[in-house]
């Protein structure tokens, strides 16, 4: 696990008068992912709060598995995104998953941070996977895919349809989401400055729950907990989120198999559009006993 959280000196202004004192802050770095090639050196691992390797450990200095297929050599940088540290291996793996690039864990030959650089962690894509559009720009909180042409894209290249998702959840579990998944936000009851996403069984029994400073890594790090846990799709489930909810949340929700999304805040126009495409149920404004039920509205029972 990473830092993080943080101290730093403020001024406390409060009814006109000042005072210094510490302040926790919620830890924003960068996060790079490159993708290596089968065959090629890894180096030494270097431990992350010991977590689970998806795959196969690779030998300390040694290659990935080799097929006997001719290896790329080097490594491509894929994505740089801005995260709270902790919980990087969940949030590659959701990446990936909401890239469409991978559906299980077996599709992820191994990931380990790199020995020779900070905050990057490298990841070997199973052979006859494909891997994803390398991005020359980092990810922030406000990425997404823009364009209305999109939607009926995204629900082609679902890989697990959700329309048919036979779940219903009661509105009593729904209004109860919110303050379960705040209870289990301890950075956030530190620093106040942390998003979360849960995912939820019908019922309302935590599944996983994770934080971060960008709500849509947040997301990732739930989905990609689910993946190597070999639990997706996560059919008859319900991903709860802190803020709102955007095309890219429906997005990743609906490539991860979720069939239903509860925002405490507002939805964008894009993400109804998309939620009603895939036949996904949205809900907003999920405060207390009120709730807006913006698509499939027959889940809630």
């Amino acid at each position: 696990m990473g830092v993080v959280t943080d101290r730093r000196r403020v001024v406390r202004v409060r009814e006109g008068a000042r005072a210094a004192r510490p302040d926790t802050l919620a830890v924003e770095e960068p996060l790079m992912v490159r993708l290596v090639a089968p065959g090629t050196p890894l180096g030494a691992p270097r431990p992350l709060g010991g977590p689970r390797l998806v795959g196969p450990v690779v030998p300390v200095g040694g290659p990935l598995p080799d097929d006997g297929a001719p290896a790329r050599p080097g490594s491509e940088t894929l994505t740089v995104t801005m995260r709270t540290p902790g919980d990087d291996f969940d949030l590659v793996a959701g990446w990936l998953v909401s890239e469409g690039v991978v559906g299980a864990a077996a599709d992820i030959a191994a990931m380990r941070l790199c020995p020779d650089e900070d905050n990057t962690v490298e990841v070997a894509l199973a052979r006859g996977v494909e891997p994803p559009r390398a991005r020359a720009f980092a990810t922030t909180s406000a990425c997404g895919v823009c364009g209305s042409d999109t939607v009926v894209e995204v629900r082609a290249a679902l890989r697990w349809p959700v329309a048919g998702d036979p779940v219903t959840v009661g509105a009593d579990v729904i209004s109860a989401l919110p303050d379960l998944l705040r209870e289990r936000q301890r950075a956030f009851e530190r620093t106040g400055g942390l998003h979360a996403a849960g995912l939820f069984t019908a019922d309302g029994e935590p599944l996983y729950v994770r934080e971060d400073v960008g709500r849509h890594n947040a997301v990732d790090k739930v989905v990609g907990a689910a993946l190597r846990d070999g639990a997706l799709p996560a059919a008859g489930t319900v991903l709860q989120v802190s803020g709102r909810a955007s095309f890219e949340l429906v997005q990743k929700a609906a490539r991860a198999g979720i069939p239903v999304l509860s925002a405490i805040s507002a939805p964008s126009t894009l993400a109804v559009d998309l939620a009603e495409e895939c036949g996904l149920t949205l809900l907003g404004f999920v405060r207390g006993d009120s709730m807006n039920v913006y698509t499939r509205a027959d889940r809630l029972r």
